[in-house]
């Protein structure tokens, strides 16, 4: 199976790397200064779960390399419309693409730009950035990637992606429900971000501060709500077993948001917080704690 990794970031250059390491025919489509420092210093995950360094195959969005069997589109939400364009001339009529963007909205975009057919469902849960050399780092021991059909669950392709899933260093795992799945990381990430980025503290202070439990929970039945109001498939009981991992997660995990905001960078506002605010106009549902979330993020937009 050929294997084309939009992007070489934290999230496509650990999942593409981790492919790599078990022997799988992978390509990473970069921009030409990510390709060259690449090319210079090779992708390096440095990583709890072992390091991994790789001469990568890499191209660029002028180069001709013909379709790919599987594409992981990893880019932020903010490049999406960009990023489907750099992809088009990889893509054949085979070509199966698995999305990882947080949220829910690329979903019926991409099955816009491209065969809807094409498109399945993917999400992941990993903490990594890229430092100031270009290396991968990944600090907390989690790094699984959910994937599946959003159609009918059991098909011939989505087991030879398992095939070639299978037997890496990271944890592949293949989903029957995996719309409720994207549905559930939506709102376990909105809130994640919105609480970090509004309290501008890693999720252990928030948490262990007076009333910091009761706010995340709040934040949670809020979004919880409005997604019931719009039919999203998500659990009865998901509040609470989000309550029980923000409980189990790290001291100082820090949002992706968090991080990009530190670094002075573009946020994913819009298409997270944004996103289910628009969805609460559009089914009546009154959200003033995601008002104030997403408030604070177009404060730091216009300050950026």
């Amino acid at each position: 199976m050929r294997i084309l990794v939009l992007g070489a970031g934290g999230i496509g250059g650990y999942f593409g790397g981790r492919l790599v390491e078990k022997g799988e025919d992978v390509t990473f489509l970069v921009r030409s200064k990510r390709k060259q420092q690449l090319e210079k210093n090779g992708l390096i995950i440095r990583s709890v779960n072992g390091d991994f360094t790789c001469t990568p195959k890499l191209v660029t969005k002028t180069d001709v390399a013909g379709p790919f069997d599987l594409v992981l589109f990893s880019t932020k939400s903010y490049h999406l419309e960009e990023a489907i364009e750099d992809l088009q001339p990889f893509v054949g009529g085979e070509t199966v693409i698995l999305p990882l963007l947080n949220g829910i909205a690329h979903v019926s975009q991409l099955k816009q730009a491209f065969d809807g057919d094409k498109v399945i469902g993917g999400l992941c849960f990993i903490e990594t950035t890229l430092n100031e050399t270009g290396d991968v780092i990944q600090t907390s021991p989690a790094d699984r990637l959910v994937y599946g059909e959003l159609e009918h669950p059991d098909t011939k392709r989505i087991r030879e992606i398992a095939d070639a899933f299978s037997g890496t260093k990271a944890d592949f795992v293949l989903s029957d429900h995996i719309e409720q799945d994207l549905w559930h990381k939506y709102l376990f990430i909105t809130v994640l971000s919105g609480v970090t980025t509004l309290m501008r503290a890693p999720i252990g202070p928030i948490r262990e501060s007076e009333g910091g439990r009761n706010f995340i929970r709040q934040m949670f039945e809020e979004g919880a709500q409005i997604m019931r109001a719009a039919g999203a498939p998500i659990q009865n009981n998901i509040v609470d077993q989000h309550m029980k991992t923000i409980d189990q997660i790290g001291y100082d995990m820090k949002s992706s948001m968090q991080r990009d905001m530190e670094k002075g960078s573009s946020i994913e506002g819009d298409h997270l917080q944004g996103y289910l605010l628009q969805l609460a106009d559009q089914f009546h549902v009154d959200a003033p704690l995601l008002k104030v979330v997403y408030q604070n993020l177009k404060v730091y937009e216009k300050m950026v």
